[in-house]
């Protein structure tokens, strides 16, 4: 279903959910939006945290710098944002009237800026069957029946594996245990998830592959459903890997994905953006990456769209941009620049890339029943019902209360909270 924002969210202002006085990028320009259907010619500026990471940010400038080339009216200039600054400083400048033409959002930035009317509709300029988007995680970017995006990045989630200690990828769940039982021995793990209120981002991207992956989710899309059974099952079998000893506790996401780079843990649930840095980690690793085994085939997603800032001046120059971005050529080129994510149209993995990473193709059928990390309904509240689930999560896994218990706790909370 398309995604669908907390309609009470978008009498505040976005301003309320970020701190003020975020560093000042580049501002839209001062020029008119031309409507004769052609762009002006314009200087705008695309805002992505994906620019600041050495190993993608220097392939997508060359993406930027080929449009550039391609054509002599419309120049984009990048604005490169660290990551754990990005959401706070684009959204604050969006919300003052300002900020970049162009902005490549995670989904919770994303939803809070088409609840708050930020974000320019795209209704009539995007034709999703002309294009041949790939539906399913493009129909999250359509908000209360208008289109606010396309998708830029999709990264989906599977199970890391390495081949040496795990030769066969366990099918189901019990498999699944049974191989963690089997690899946890001496300094080895069978398994490693993130499981500290330090990392509770990542705790909540974890746990979303249990609750989908046994047929829960967060809401209905009008409704939290946190206490549902499906839900606490899911939870449940997260817990049930916890009891069984076969996670290093106590490890950062940092230090046991350096392990598992090592040769010291078997298994993890890991979106496609770490093929790369864990190749690069350990060239010689021997590993490989299938669908996480659980009863339903649905996993979370890191969705990462394009958008049109509202306040642009240059509206006509950015749509430019995104069309000659969603050209077949180009797509290929930006999935090349990306690695094992997927992008907004299907396209054929390179030789060279099937060579180094013979699993893709596993990766990129995953698209389609992939689900973004946003409780459906609630997106802008999605943080603070995060913190409410995952502090109720790990309280349970320490032995403090029952899952039950602790879903039905999240459960009044977040509801105290989106009243």
């Amino acid at each position: 279903m398309p995604f669908r924002p907390n309609r009470r969210a978008k009498t505040f202002s976005v301003l309320a959910t970020v701190a003020v006085g975020a560093t000042v990028l580049v501002g839209c320009s001062p020029s008119q939006e031309n409507n004769s259907g052609s762009p002006q010619p314009a200087t705008i500026t695309f805002a992505a945290s994906t620019l600041g990471d050495p190993g993608r940010g220097p392939g997508l400038q060359k993406l930027i710098d080929e449009y550039n080339a391609s054509q002599s009216t419309v120049t984009v200039q990048a604005a490169s944002v660290p990551y754990p600054t990005f959401g706070q400083t684009v959204l604050t400048q969006m919300g003052g009237g300002e900020g970049p033409d162009l902005v490549r959002f995670d989904m919770p930035e994303f939803s809070t800026a088409a609840a708050s009317a930020l974000l320019e509709p795209l209704d009539d300029k995007i034709d999703a069957s002309k294009l041949n988007l790939i539906a399913g995680p493009d129909k999250y970017l359509n908000v209360d029946g208008h289109r606010y995006g396309v998708v830029f990045e999709n990264s989906n989630y599977g199970m890391f594996y390495n081949k040496d200690l795990i030769p066969e990828a366990p099918k189901t769940f019990d498999e699944f245990m049974q191989t963690a039982k089997a690899t946890t021995k001496g300094d080895v793990y069978g398994l490693a998830f993130r499981q500290t209120q330090a990392e509770e981002a990542g705790v909540w991207q974890d746990i979303y592959n249990y609750v989908l992956g046994f047929g829960g989710d967060w809401s209905d899309g009008g409704k939290l459903t946190l206490d549902s059974p499906k839900v606490i099952e899911g939870l449940e079998k997260y817990k049930e890997l916890y009891d069984a000893n076969v996670i290093p506790k106590g490890a950062d996401a940092a230090t046991f994905r350096k392990m598992f780079a090592n040769g010291k843990v078997g298994m993890e649930l890991n979106n496609g953006g770490y093929v790369t840095a864990t190749k690069s980690a350990n060239p010689a690793l021997n590993f490989s990456v299938a669908r996480i085994p659980f009863p339903e085939k649905k996993q979370g997603s890191l969705l990462a769209p394009i958008v049109i800032n509202a306040n642009s001046k240059h509206k006509d120059a950015a749509l430019d941009f995104i069309q000659w971005i969603l050209k077949p050529e180009q797509q290929v080129k930006l999935q090349e620049v990306l690695g094992a994510s997927s992008v907004a149209t299907p396209t054929e993995r390179s030789a060279e890339s099937l060579e180094k990473y013979p699993f893709l193709p596993e990766l990129d059928k995953l698209t389609e029943s992939g689900v973004p990390q946003i409780v459906n309904g609630f997106g802008p509240q999605t943080a603070d019902i995060r913190r409410i689930v995952v502090t109720e999560v790990l309280s349970s896994l320490q032995g403090q209360q029952d899952m039950k218990t602790a879903m039905e706790k999240a459960q009044k909370q977040a509801e105290e909270l989106v009243r």
